[in-house]
Order: structure tokens, then C-alpha cells, then sequence
């Protein structure tokens, strides 16, 4: 295994340039994700640094950018503003402490292999979940659009829109407006030099440092310069469990954001990343982001579509974007102490409508009520609850709804056999064994696969069919079983063996035999009433009856002689 996951020189001159590219998207970024968050500017910058750079050097998607995200930056900023409200003196440092719990969480994941298991997720839940994170971005940066202060908290932000309308700053607001022009309407030709954001960004800063000198624009103003400092762990019991659930909330939030970044760069690149050790790159990477009080990140996407775009291809491109932007951080902080708060909003609302999964939101209806039922679920509870608890809801909701179906599905697959015309999945021969017997044989069949939700119908149908002799379970074409669906066969042939009535298994399944086999349900059918073929049961179960109905006879003849 190599020590850097898909690392080689043979494209140095490509990962370069996506390298640079990629900083100069992931520049106003961070700085818009820092304040956002509550953090401060540096922290997103920090952020972009430590976690662009080890999740590409640990990680196991080459070509990925990592760095502070939306998703990320929406849970910081509900952390930030409940653990420092919380604890004043040390509320800092804990907040950190829970960015370096999710980077633990995350390698845990990893370790444990889950990586494959993180992203098997139900599309409704996703969608859902995404379009809520980008309404509360935008609904959390509209006081910073009109020259306010910004809230992390959504209720508390949407509840003073009348106040931030009726006392906007009008400098502010037309800065943030001229913003999101620039971010929507740059020309392509432009861009391709460019980006739309770097772009707004200087413009934003300019006008009003050259033209508006004295106007009272909320400004970043001087962030630190030179390398962070050490932040250490710090816990309070009475805050542990609210840390723990914080810090896991990040993990899987991350996680989940960083795979489905992991499957786009697939897709791009014909290439195939290793989930799990994509999960332990990204731990490195925000477990030391927080001992360096750097914001969470994640794999981005839209860096990492430019990133390779313009060439990147190897975890140089990702190192490549951090010693950049740690340039920027060592050398211009000062640079940045003029950029009005309304320009990142401006910024921000645009990543913001770009989170939205617009496609799906227009069409959800048309495909299924109760797909679009669990999307709206949990976007209303990721924007007014919190994102664990949307995504929970969400895929229990969906899961419930896919048992639902399976259920069915299977259900309609357990047949109670007394009148073969209607069956056609039965040779002539078998019809013709079954019409001669004249109901006196049940052939009851199962196929497909059986979990618990078929345990019901199966007890259901078994319990209509009274009057035979002869009861044949035929499991050719199931090819695995449940333990609910077991124990209720097991309780079907007990039932018949209660009453006196011949029972004979057919089932050519390994697995299927082997479930049987531990459920000890064997110890009612002797080898002779087990078969591997439908049509052999059939005739022996015939033979039974014809013997049955001679032994029956002769018993009779001897009644009436004596």
C-alpha cells in the first residue's frame, strides 16, 4: 500500500496549477465560512490549510480538495454559539475540543471500515438535508447582507427580518447586491481567469475602501498573521454529552459531505477513491485543524471539480492549495481587514442557493408523494431542529417505507397452491400430480428473498387452507430466509405435524438449509420427507396419498366383514 494514496510526480506541472486554482476559489471561501461560523476569518483560513492539506496527504481520494464547507460551517456556528453561551471563560477551547472529537470519530470510522456503509443513504434524506443546510445559509447571512450582525441561529435571525428590511444599511445592502450580480452574471471568459467569488471579493473591497472611505460598513478587520497556536482539549463534565453529540454530528456530517465529494471525483476522473481511508485522512485533518483552532472541513466540491478541471490529479494538487493558501495566511493577513461582512454574505448566499438541490425540489412530486413527504421532513427539521436529528428521522421514515414495499413485494410471492390452472409457474406434470390428488396435497410456495415482513402473510395464508393430507414447502427459489420468516415455517410444520399431517421440504439453497438447519427444524422431517426438486415432493406426496387412500379401503372391507 502506498504511503500517499495515488501519489506520483508524472503530473506535477497539472497539480500545480489546480493547486493554485483551487486556493484562489477556496480563499474567500474560507474567509466568508470563518465569520459565518463565529469563529473569525482566520479560523476558516486555518481550516482551509491544515485540513486541505493532511486529508489530501492521509486521504483516499487523490484529486479531492478539502476545506471548510456549508454543511461543516453550519454546525460550527450552532456550536460556537450554544458551548461559548454556555461557558464564556472556556467556551472557545471546547468548541475546538469538539472539531478535534469529530476528527477522532471520523478515524474511528475508518478503522472500522464504515466507509462504504456512510453514504447508503436514501436520496429523498440527502436532498432533504442539503437543500435545508443551504436555506439556513442564506436565511443566517440576510442581517450581514443588510449591514447586521449574523446569527447562527435560524429562528432568531428569520425573527428580526422586519428590523434588518426597515434598518438596512444601505451601503451594505447595495454591496451585497453588486455581489451576488458579480457571482451570478460574471462572464465565462472572465471567470476562466478569475473566479466569480475572488472577483467579488476584490470589487467589493475596493469600491468602498477608495470611494467610501468614512461609511460604517461592518468590516473583518485585522486578522492575525503567522502560524496558529496549540489549542488544547478542554471538557467540562456537565457539557460532555452535548460536546460528544456535537463532535459526532460533525463525523458523519463530514463524512457523508467528504464520500459523496469522493464519488463526484470518481465520476470526473475514471478513478476509484478508498472511502475508508478517505475517513482517516479527513480525521487527521480535522482532529489537527482543532488542536490549531482551525474551522472543520470536509471534501468541497466545487474545488474539487475546478481542481481538476484545470489539471489536478494526485494529493499534490491538494497540498499544493494549502502551502498557498498558508502563504496568504503567514504573509497577507493585513490584506484582508477592509472586506465589508455584506460582500461575503453576498458570497455565502450564493453557495448557499447552490446547496439547494433545486432539480430534485421541482420534480419530487411527480415521482412519489411520500418520497417528497420524508424530503420536506427533513428539510423543515434540519433548518428549525438540528441535522442529526433530521437524518435520523429521515432514514427511518425511508426505511420504514422501503420494508413497506419489500413486504409486499414478498408477500405477494407466498402461494398457498390447492388449484394448479392458475398457477404457471407449474410443468403439466406437476398440474396433473395436483389435480389427481383432489386437494388432498398443499403446495405451499415461497420465492425470493424472506425477511420478517413476509412472517405475517405467511401465517396468514397457511391459516385459510384447512383440509389436506400432504403439506409440501417448497423453497426452490428462495435464496435467502429471515429468522422471523423461519420461526414462522417452523411454526407451520409443527401445526401440521400436529395434526398428523405429512410435511415434505424442498429446497436446493445452501444458505437457506443452513438457517433451517440451526433452527433445528429438521428434527421434524426425516431425510426421506426432504427434497431438492418440486417434482419429486410431488410424487411422493401422491404415492402417500394413494397408499393412504388403499390403507383406508382395506380398513373398511374389514369393518364390514366383521
Amino acid at each position: 500500500m502506498q504511503l500517499v494514496n495515488g501519489l506520483n510526480f508524472k503530473n506535477l506541472r497539472g497539480d500545480v496549477f489546480g493547486g493554485i486554482t483551487a486556493a484562489v476559489v477556496a480563499l474567500p471561501l474560507a474567509l466568508a465560512f470563518g465569520v459565518s461560523s463565529g469563529a473569525g476569518a482566520i479560523a476558516g483560513l486555518y481550516g482551509a490549510v491544515i485540513v486541505g492539506f493532511f486529508a489530501a496527504l492521509f486521504g483516499g481520494t487523490p484529486s479531492q480538495i478539502s476545506g471548510p464547507t456549508g454543511p461543516m460551517t453550519v454546525v460550527m456556528a450552532t456550536v460556537f454559539s450554544g458551548v461559548v453561551a454556555a461557558n464564556p471563560e472556556n467556551g472557545i477551547a471546547m468548541a475546538f475540543t469538539v472539531v478535534m472529537l469529530g476528527g477522532i470519530f471520523q478515524i474511528l470510522f475508518g478503522v472500522m471500515r464504515l466507509g462504504k456503509y456512510i453514504t447508503l443513504m436514501p436520496y429523498t434524506v440527502i436532498s432533504g438535508f442539503m437543500s435545508g443546510i443551504g436555506m439556513i445559509i442564506i436565511l443566517i447571512e440576510v442581517g450581514p447582507f443588510l449591514g447586521h450582525p449574523t446569527s447562527a441561529n435560524v429562528v432568531e435571525s428569520v425573527s428580526k427580518f422586519p428590523s434588518f428590511i426597515s434598518q438596512a444599511n444601505p451601503t451594505a445592502t447595495l454591496l451585497g447586491i453588486l455581489t451576488l450580480i458579480i457571482v451570478f452574471a460574471a462572464p465565462a471568459k472572465l471567470t476562466r481567469f478569475i473566479p466569480s467569488p475572488l472577483l467579488a471579493l476584490i470589487v467589493g473591497t475596493l469600491i468602498p475602501f477608495y470611494l467610501m472611505p468614512n461609511s460604517d460598513l461592518p468590516l473583518i478587520g485585522d486578522i492575525p498573521s503567522g502560524l496558529p497556536n496549540l489549542q488544547f482539549p478542554v471538557f467540562q463534565f456537565v457539557q460532555l454529552k452535548t460536546m460528544v453529540g456535537y463532535g459526532l454530528m460533525l463525523a458523519v456530517l463530514g463524512s457523508i459531505d467528504s464520500l459523496l465529494t469522493s464519488l463526484v471525483a470518481d465520476n470526473i476522473t475514471h478513478t476509484q477513491h478508498d472511502s475508508d481511508r478517505e475517513l482517516i485522512g479527513q480525521g487527521i485533518g480535522n482532529l489537527i485543524s482543532g488542536l490549531f483552532g482551525g474551522l472543520p472541513g470536509a471534501g468541497a466540491t466545487m474545488r474539487t471539480v475546478i481542481n481538476v478541471k484545470t489539471g489536478g490529479k494526485t494529493p499534490i494538487s491538494g497540498m499544493v492549495h494549502a502551502l498557498v493558501l498558508l502563504v496568504i495566511v503567514l504573509r497577507a493577513g493585513g490584506l484582508t481587514a477592509n472586506i465589508p461582512h455584506a460582500v461575503l454574505a453576498g458570497i455565502l448566499i450564493k453557495v448557499g442557493i447552490d446547496i439547494i438541490d433545486w432539480s430534485f425540489l421541482k420534480r419530487a412530486h411527480q415521482i412519489s408523494l411520500k418520497a417528497t413527504g420524508i424530503m420536506y421532513i427533513v428539510l423543515f427539521l434540519t433548518i428549525f431542529v438540528d441535522l442529526i436529528t433530521a437524518v435520523a428521522v429521515g432514514v427511518f421514515l425511508a426505511n420504514l417505507l422501503t420494508v413497506k414495499n419489500l413486504t409486499d413485494l414478498q408477500s405477494s410471492r407466498v402461494k398457498a397452491i390447492i388449484n394448479p390452472d392458475e398457477e404457471n409457474a407449474l410443468t403439466t406434470e406437476e398440474k396433473y400430480i395436483l389435480k389427481q390428488a383432489k386437494g388432498k396435497i398443499l403446495l405451499f410456495s415461497l420465492s425470493g428473498p424472506m425477511s420478517f415482513g413476509a412472517a405475517k402473510t405467511i401465517s396468514q395464508r397457511m391459516g385459510i387452507v384447512r383440509n389436506y393430507d400432504v403439506l409440501i414447502l417448497d423453497l426452490t427459489d428462495v435464496p435467502l430466509i429471515g429468522v422471523t420468516a423461519s420461526l414462522a415455517i417452523e411454526n407451520m410444520v409443527k401445526d401440521a405435524c400436529a395434526k398428523n399431517h405429512q410435511v415434505f421440504l424442498v429446497s436446493n439453497t445452501k444458505e437457506v438449509r443452513e438457517r433451517l438447519q440451526k433452527m433445528k427444524l429438521f428434527r421434524f422431517l426425516t431425510p426421506d420427507h426432504q427434497f431438492s426438486d418440486r417434482f419429486s415432493a410431488l410424487q411422493e406426496a401422491f404415492t402417500y396419498i394413494k397408499s393412504s387412500n388403499l390403507h383406508i379401503k382395506e380398513q373398511k372391507v374389514a369393518n364390514q366383514e366383521h
